[in-house]
C-alpha cells in the first residue's frame, strides 16, 4: 500500500517512549499513526512531510536503551 507523510512528529536525538507518534502517514483519506515500539532515541528519520512511502519502507531508526 502507498501512503504519503503527513508530519514527522520526532526528529534525530529525541527520546521516545514506547508507544509514541513518531510519523503520521495519510492512505485512502486515513490517517496512520508510525509509533515507537521501544523506549529510545531517534537516531535517524528517513523521511520528511510529503514523501510518499510503500510497505516495508524504513522510516526511521530508534536506538533502543
Amino acid at each position: 500500500m502507498t501512503a504519503v507523510v503527513l508530519s514527522v512528529e520526532h526528529g534525530v536525538g529525541d527520546r521516545v517512549s514506547a508507544g509514541d507518534e513518531v510519523i503520521v502517514l495519510e492512505s485512502m483519506k486515513m490517517e496512520i499513526p508510525i509509533v515507537a515500539e521501544a523506549d529510545g532515541v531517534v537516531a535517524q528519520v528517513l523521511v520528511s512531510a510529503g514523501t510518499t512511502v510503500n510497505a516495508r519502507d524504513l522510516l526511521a531508526v530508534i536506538d533502543r536503551d
